[in-house]
């Protein structure tokens, strides 16, 4: 029998390349260690230590992949086991053979539940495979087994006779991808909470430098921000700061990219461009915002239309958008005053676009918001039933009198409507033609 001592024959370093979606490619480096038994010493056959030394000493990662897998099935309840199978998912690795090493991970997972290495590459390798996906259902399944792995990374107790050192740093590398898999897998699937939290948690663990520069992190940064902008109800000044910050530092095309959702959720949440660049200061200097750091809001609706109708001598004159905003927004006395200034009148609106129709009525989208949204704002009702029903997603030119209103949803009634028919063109004068003698 040969004395094998592990810590000298498996000390071997490995290392996992994980492609990251985006604009990213980050190495994940990570040392195997040796499993010391019996005072680092444990007892093998010499046929077996020659298969072993074999495998460990191949120079090459296809050898020494096949070499493992010999030793493996050769000895199947090797007390090296675990250690054998640590080599072999780094030896596929090196291959780039990522189904062998999620294979060689699932299997030293079955062996040793807790090992850490492992996780990280069942986290890296089903997340990465996921994002590839197209299928909703598959993808989320995908998405949900890597962060169900990284749950469990994150949970994975210190090596056996790993040092501290060695610890914080194997976890320094694999807490930001665990976290990373959570925060994609909740964002996914809607659960906003979750993915702030996980992605806020990712940036935490690494150094501020390594949330600046093209990869994971950065890319991250972006999705915290999305996760901000998809909340219930959205919360536009943490999405604005987020995507600011991942707008200054990323390269483009994403820069560009980025920056469209910045400045949409800054003006969502202040009412116009004006101080933007100062987010963009804070937002370079400070990995989150600053306890001090605000943006100012918008006016409330209500606030606007207090303005508006405070600085509109006439209320007749204001246009009929600015109408509309009243009505809906107004407070139920703002709102009269301006009903009260077109009720009984007629008007004439062209281009209306039809939600619904019968013969009796029809329900038309007329403000930008109703158009887009293809949901009707007014209802014309005819005295005259129509003898021919137009056609729904067209457009109409009706006329009407202001009759009454709803507030919430805004609905405007029109009586006494009429379909305002389209004036042919005036004839063209015939052409002479004089022919010189």
């Amino acid at each position: 029998m040969k004395k094998v001592v592990l810590a000298s024959l498996l000390a071997v370093a490995g290392a996992a390349s994980v492609t990251q979606p985006a604009f990213s490619q980050a190495a994940v480096n990570l040392g195997t260690s040796a499993a010391q038994q019996n005072g680092g010493q444990i007892q093998m056959s010499a046929d077996e230590y020659a298969s072993y030394n074999n495998a460990v000493t191949q120079t090459t990662p296809a050898g020494k992949a096949a070499a493992f897998e010999a030793y493996l099935t050769a000895y199947p309840k090797s007390v090296v086991k675990a250690d054998a199978l640590q080599q072999l998912m780094f030896a596929y690795s090196g291959t780039n053979d990522p189904v062998k090493t999620l294979d060689a991970a699932d299997r030293l997972l079955a062996v040793d539940p807790t090992n850490f290495r492992a996780f990280v590459f069942e986290v890296s390798l089903r997340g990465g495979a996921a994002g590839a996906l197209t299928d909703p259902a598959a993808k989320q399944a995908g998405l949900d087994a890597a962060a169900g792995y990284a749950v469990k990374g994150l949970a994975a107790p210190k090596p056996k006779d790993m040092s501290d050192a060695d610890w914080t740093t194997l976890k320094g590398q694999g807490y930001p991808l665990f976290y990373s898999a959570i925060g994609t897998d909740a964002l996914n699937k809607k659960d906003t909470a979750g993915a702030i939290k996980a992605f806020q948690s990712e940036l935490a663990s690494v150094p501020v430098a390594q949330t600046t520069t093209p990869g994971l992190q950065l890319q991250d940064t972006f999705y915290l921000a999305q996760a901000y902008y998809t909340s219930t109800p959205p919360d536009y000044s943490n999405c604005a700061y987020y995507a600011s910050r991942a707008m200054n530092f990323a390269p483009e095309p994403y820069k560009t990219s980025f920056k469209s959702l910045a400045t949409y959720c800054y003006r969502k949440y202040h009412g116009g461009d004006d101080g933007f660049d100062a987010v963009t200061a804070v937002s370079i200097a400070n990995l989150t915002p600053p306890a001090t750091f605000s943006i100012k809001p918008a006016p409330k609706p209500e606030d606007i239309v207090t303005n508006l109708i405070a600085t509109t001598p006439d209320l007749a004159t204001l246009a009929l958008s600015d109408k509309e905003y009243v009505l809906q927004n107004g407070k139920p006395a703002d709102a009269d005053k301006v009903f009260d200034t077109i009720k009984g009148k007629s008007v004439e609106i062209p281009d209306a676009l039809i939600i619904s129709a019968t013969a009796d009525q029809l329900q038309v989208a007329v403000s930008d918001d109703a158009v887009q949204g293809k949901v009707a704002d007014f209802t014309f009702n005819f005295a005259t039933p129509l003898k021919t029903v137009p056609d729904v997603g067209g457009k109409i030119t009706l006329d009407g009198t202001y009759a009454s209103y709803t507030q919430t949803p805004l609905m405007i009634t029109m009586s006494d409507a009429s379909v305002v028919e389209k004036k042919k063109p005036a004839a063209k004068a015939p052409v002479h033609h004089h022919t010189a003698h």
